[in-house]
Protein backbone atom coordinates (compact mmCIF):
# COMPACT_ATOMS: atom_id res chain seq x y z
CA UNK A 1 0.00 0.00 0.00
CA UNK A 2 2.82 2.36 0.94
CA UNK A 3 4.53 1.66 -2.41
CA UNK A 4 1.32 2.51 -4.33
CA UNK A 5 1.04 5.76 -2.36
CA UNK A 6 4.65 6.65 -3.25
CA UNK A 7 4.07 5.79 -6.92
CA UNK A 8 0.86 7.84 -6.92
CA UNK A 9 2.68 10.80 -5.39
CA UNK A 10 5.51 10.46 -7.94
CA UNK A 11 3.05 10.39 -10.84
CA UNK A 12 1.19 13.41 -9.45
CA UNK A 13 4.46 15.31 -8.98
CA UNK A 14 5.54 14.49 -12.54
CA UNK A 15 2.19 15.72 -13.88
CA UNK A 16 2.53 18.99 -11.93
CA UNK A 17 6.04 19.50 -13.33
CA UNK A 18 4.85 18.92 -16.90
CA UNK A 19 1.95 21.35 -16.49
CA UNK A 20 4.26 23.90 -14.83
CA UNK A 21 6.84 23.58 -17.61
CA UNK A 22 4.14 24.00 -20.25
CA UNK A 23 2.75 27.07 -18.47
CA UNK A 24 6.25 28.54 -18.22
CA UNK A 25 6.87 27.94 -21.94
CA UNK A 26 3.55 29.58 -22.76
CA UNK A 27 4.47 32.67 -20.66
CA UNK A 28 7.81 33.00 -22.43
CA UNK A 29 6.29 32.39 -25.87
CA UNK A 30 8.29 29.19 -26.31
CA UNK A 31 6.52 26.55 -28.32
CA UNK A 32 7.21 22.88 -28.32
CA UNK A 33 8.28 21.66 -31.74
CA UNK A 34 5.29 20.83 -33.91
CA UNK A 35 4.92 17.14 -34.56
CA UNK A 36 3.98 16.21 -38.10
CA UNK A 37 0.58 14.56 -38.25
CA UNK A 38 0.62 10.81 -38.82
CA UNK A 39 0.51 10.10 -42.53
CA UNK A 40 -2.55 8.34 -43.95
CA UNK A 41 -2.87 6.27 -47.10
CA UNK A 42 -4.97 8.05 -49.71
CA UNK A 43 -4.98 5.53 -52.56
CA UNK A 44 -3.82 5.68 -56.14
CA UNK A 45 -6.83 7.73 -57.32
CA UNK A 46 -5.41 10.72 -55.40
CA UNK A 47 -2.03 10.26 -57.09
CA UNK A 48 -3.70 10.04 -60.51
CA UNK A 49 -5.03 13.59 -60.12
CA UNK A 50 -1.57 15.06 -60.83
CA UNK A 51 0.44 12.12 -62.12
CA UNK A 52 -1.42 11.20 -65.28
CA UNK A 53 -0.43 13.87 -67.75
CA UNK A 54 2.36 13.89 -70.32
CA UNK A 55 3.84 16.90 -68.52
CA UNK A 56 4.09 14.94 -65.27
CA UNK A 57 5.39 11.75 -66.91
CA UNK A 58 2.22 9.61 -67.01
CA UNK A 59 3.11 7.80 -63.78
CA UNK A 60 -0.46 6.59 -63.21
CA UNK A 61 -0.62 5.00 -66.66
CA UNK A 62 2.78 3.41 -66.10
CA UNK A 63 1.41 1.93 -62.85
CA UNK A 64 -1.79 0.59 -64.51
CA UNK A 65 0.39 -1.20 -67.06
CA UNK A 66 2.50 -2.81 -64.34
CA UNK A 67 1.99 -6.04 -62.42
CA UNK A 68 1.82 -3.98 -59.22
CA UNK A 69 -1.62 -2.64 -60.18
CA UNK A 70 -2.87 -6.20 -60.55
CA UNK A 71 -1.23 -7.61 -57.41
CA UNK A 72 -4.47 -8.14 -55.47
CA UNK A 73 -6.35 -9.59 -58.48
CA UNK A 74 -3.43 -11.93 -59.11
CA UNK A 75 -4.23 -13.68 -55.83
CA UNK A 76 -7.47 -15.03 -57.35
CA UNK A 77 -5.79 -16.66 -60.36
CA UNK A 78 -5.52 -20.45 -60.66
CA UNK A 79 -1.72 -20.20 -60.35
CA UNK A 80 -1.99 -18.23 -57.07
CA UNK A 81 -4.60 -20.64 -55.72
CA UNK A 82 -2.28 -23.56 -56.48
CA UNK A 83 0.67 -21.88 -54.71
CA UNK A 84 -1.60 -21.06 -51.76
CA UNK A 85 -2.84 -24.65 -51.56
CA UNK A 86 0.75 -25.90 -51.28
CA UNK A 87 1.29 -23.48 -48.41
CA UNK A 88 -1.93 -24.48 -46.66
CA UNK A 89 -3.71 -21.21 -47.50
CA UNK A 90 -7.38 -21.53 -48.43
CA UNK A 91 -7.94 -18.04 -49.87
CA UNK A 92 -4.90 -15.92 -50.80
CA UNK A 93 -7.06 -12.78 -51.01
CA UNK A 94 -7.79 -13.17 -47.29
CA UNK A 95 -4.42 -14.41 -46.05
CA UNK A 96 -2.06 -12.07 -44.22
CA UNK A 97 0.83 -14.08 -45.65
CA UNK A 98 -0.19 -12.97 -49.15
CA UNK A 99 -1.82 -9.60 -48.50
CA UNK A 100 1.24 -8.15 -46.75
CA UNK A 101 2.85 -7.87 -50.20
CA UNK A 102 -0.18 -7.67 -52.47
CA UNK A 103 -2.01 -4.77 -50.78
CA UNK A 104 -0.47 -1.42 -49.87
CA UNK A 105 -0.25 -0.82 -46.12
CA UNK A 106 -1.77 -4.18 -45.25
CA UNK A 107 -1.81 -4.80 -41.50
CA UNK A 108 -1.74 -1.16 -40.47
CA UNK A 109 -4.54 0.24 -38.29
CA UNK A 110 -7.73 1.16 -40.18
CA UNK A 111 -7.42 4.77 -39.03
CA UNK A 112 -4.31 5.06 -41.25
CA UNK A 113 -6.48 4.81 -44.38
CA UNK A 114 -8.69 7.50 -45.89
CA UNK A 115 -12.02 6.66 -47.55
CA UNK A 116 -10.38 7.15 -50.97
CA UNK A 117 -8.10 4.15 -50.42
CA UNK A 118 -9.09 0.86 -52.10
CA UNK A 119 -7.19 -2.28 -51.08
CA UNK A 120 -8.21 -4.02 -54.29
CA UNK A 121 -5.95 -1.58 -56.19
CA UNK A 122 -3.03 -3.77 -55.13
CA UNK A 123 0.49 -2.42 -54.82
CA UNK A 124 -0.14 1.29 -55.15
CA UNK A 125 2.15 4.33 -55.28
CA UNK A 126 2.20 4.63 -51.49
CA UNK A 127 3.83 1.20 -51.09
CA UNK A 128 7.04 2.65 -52.47
CA UNK A 129 6.62 6.36 -51.79
CA UNK A 130 5.04 6.28 -48.31
CA UNK A 131 1.55 7.18 -47.11
CA UNK A 132 0.72 10.38 -48.96
CA UNK A 133 -1.48 12.58 -46.81
CA UNK A 134 1.42 14.81 -45.76
CA UNK A 135 2.85 15.34 -49.25
CA UNK A 136 0.09 14.89 -51.85
CA UNK A 137 -0.83 18.56 -52.21
CA UNK A 138 0.59 20.23 -55.30
CA UNK A 139 2.19 23.05 -53.30
CA UNK A 140 4.06 20.51 -51.13
CA UNK A 141 5.22 18.51 -54.14
CA UNK A 142 6.44 21.68 -55.87
CA UNK A 143 8.29 22.72 -52.71
CA UNK A 144 9.97 19.32 -52.54
CA UNK A 145 11.04 19.58 -56.19
CA UNK A 146 12.29 23.13 -55.63
CA UNK A 147 14.26 22.01 -52.59
CA UNK A 148 12.45 24.29 -50.15
CA UNK A 149 10.79 21.37 -48.35
CA UNK A 150 12.66 18.27 -47.23
CA UNK A 151 10.92 15.21 -48.66
CA UNK A 152 11.79 13.21 -45.55
CA UNK A 153 9.88 15.66 -43.34
CA UNK A 154 6.69 15.10 -45.32
CA UNK A 155 7.22 11.34 -45.65
CA UNK A 156 7.88 11.22 -49.39
CA UNK A 157 10.10 8.21 -49.96
CA UNK A 158 12.32 7.42 -52.90
CA UNK A 159 12.34 3.63 -53.25
CA UNK A 160 15.55 1.65 -53.14
CA UNK A 161 16.45 -2.00 -53.61
CA UNK A 162 15.69 -2.45 -49.89
CA UNK A 163 12.13 -1.22 -50.50
CA UNK A 164 11.57 -3.87 -53.16
CA UNK A 165 13.33 -6.60 -51.19
CA UNK A 166 10.55 -6.48 -48.58
CA UNK A 167 8.35 -8.49 -50.96
CA UNK A 168 10.60 -9.54 -53.82
CA UNK A 169 12.46 -12.16 -51.84
CA UNK A 170 12.67 -15.92 -51.32
CA UNK A 171 9.39 -16.00 -49.38
CA UNK A 172 7.38 -13.50 -51.39
CA UNK A 173 8.28 -14.33 -54.96
CA UNK A 174 9.46 -17.89 -54.67
CA UNK A 175 13.15 -17.06 -54.76
CA UNK A 176 13.13 -14.40 -57.46
CA UNK A 177 14.99 -11.52 -55.88
CA UNK A 178 15.19 -8.02 -57.28
CA UNK A 179 17.85 -7.30 -59.87
CA UNK A 180 17.79 -3.61 -58.96
CA UNK A 181 19.73 -2.31 -61.98
CA UNK A 182 17.46 -4.12 -64.46
CA UNK A 183 14.13 -4.36 -62.63
CA UNK A 184 14.02 -0.74 -61.49
CA UNK A 185 14.18 0.42 -65.11
CA UNK A 186 11.04 -1.58 -65.89
CA UNK A 187 9.02 0.44 -63.42
CA UNK A 188 10.87 3.78 -63.68
CA UNK A 189 8.46 6.72 -63.88
CA UNK A 190 10.40 9.96 -63.45
CA UNK A 191 8.87 13.40 -63.63
CA UNK A 192 10.28 15.06 -66.76
CA UNK A 193 12.84 17.74 -65.91
CA UNK A 194 10.83 20.47 -67.69
CA UNK A 195 7.83 19.81 -65.41
CA UNK A 196 7.60 21.56 -62.23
Amino acid sequence: MKRNKILGTTVLLAAVLVVSASAEEAKEGVKAPAKAPAAHYLGVAKCKTCHNTAKSGMQYTKWTESKHSKAFALLATPEALEIAKKKGIADPQKSADCLKCHVTGYGEPTENFEATFKPEDGVQCETCHGAGSNYFKMATMKAVRAGTTDRDKVGLLIPTKKTCDKCHNAEGTGGKEVDWSADSTKIAHPIPKAAG
